[in-house]
């Protein structure tokens, strides 16, 4: 059985062959990241597995892949790039991983809150244009953080916020229970929430949930970080409020369009911080990463 991990960049490739052991199936590692969908059947060649980082994957391309039968993607997004029900199918079983990046991507939503209640991008950027802002930035210890979705992600980020003082309360779909956080309904989460930070998977129940309405049920003045998907949040409506000031600042590191294009209304907006779908990029996420796509690779070679 053959694989090609299509789109690696430097440091995932160089994990990716380090981690390779003997009898491992062969999978060719492509060190172009910025492969274009049209050229997977061309890379692919006939191989069983694809391994993707970022790529889309079209239904119509991967009917062209021909000998196509399993995607490891990596990462949980894989709604992002493809359909995985299509491609099912079409005889593709796609392949997710969970649970490698967590503190790395909690970190992040952390580090998005502390940069929003103080401003502190933005009075980079100005200092940087001879400008000396001053403002009054937002004291976190105290102040409640309502986490939306709670799975492992949103638990790290619980526990480094309790430790910092913060209340923190919680909305998910199932009964969930975690030492300090109080579960509570969404209206109650989005009344009270001095900061809302988002941790759904986006499927079609997700998509456009913080919605126009919902927006509007936040208190005035709340921060928002999304380190989900883009596609969570009505944008539109997100950039509407943070425009008036209902949301004093948004904290960003997904987007609907990835990369975010240089004329893109958020990149003018001076109450935002953005980052470049980063949050999971540490070595230590990725080191679990590639260790998760070997074991889905092995697994699949074993059949």
């Amino acid at each position: 059985m053959r694989g090609v991990f299509v789109d690696a960049n430097g440091s995932l490739a160089d994990i990716f062959e380090r981690q390779n052991k003997s009898g491992d199936p062969a999978v060719h590692v492509n060190r172009n990241a910025d492969i274009k969908s049209e050229d997977m059947p061309a890379l692919l060649d006939g191989a069983e597995i694809v391994v993707i980082d970022h790529t889309a994957l079209p239904t119509d391309i991967a009917k062209r892949c021909n000998g196509l039968k399993h995607v490891v993607f990596l990462g949980t997004g894989a709604r992002s790039y493809m359909n995985p029900e299509e491609l099912s199918q079409l005889g593709i079983t796609v392949h997710l991983i969970k649970g490698y990046g967590d503190t790395a991507v909690a970190e992040c939503a952390i580090a998005l809150m502390w940069t929003a209640a103080r401003g502190i991008a933005q009075m980079d950027r100005e200092m940087r244009a001879g400008n000396w802002l001053r403002e009054d930035g937002m004291q976190l210890t105290g102040k409640t953080l309502g986490l939306v979705g709670f799975g492992g992600i949103a638990a790290e980020v619980a526990r480094i916020a309790l430790g910092s003082g913060m209340k923190t309360i919680a909305w998910n779909r199932s009964p969930k229970q975690f030492s300090g956080v109080e579960f509570v309904s969404l209206e109650t989460l989005l009344a009270q929430s001095d900061v809302v930070s988002l941790h759904l998977l986006l499927n079609d129940d997700t998509r456009g949930f913080i919605s126009r309405e919902r927006i509007k049920a936040m208190k005035p003045g709340v921060i928002l970080i999304n380190t989900a998907r883009g596609a969570v949040v009505d944008e539109a409506a997100m950039i509407e409020a943070l425009k008036s000031g209902h949301i004093r600042h948004a904290g960003l590191d997904v987007f609907n369009i990835e990369p975010l294009p240089s004329d893109h209304p958020l990149t003018k907006i001076p109450n935002v911080t953005l980052s470049a779908h980063s949050a999971f990029r540490t070595p230590e996420a990725s080191e679990n990463l590639i260790h998760a796509a070997w074991e889905h690779c092995r697994r699949i070679a074993r059949g």
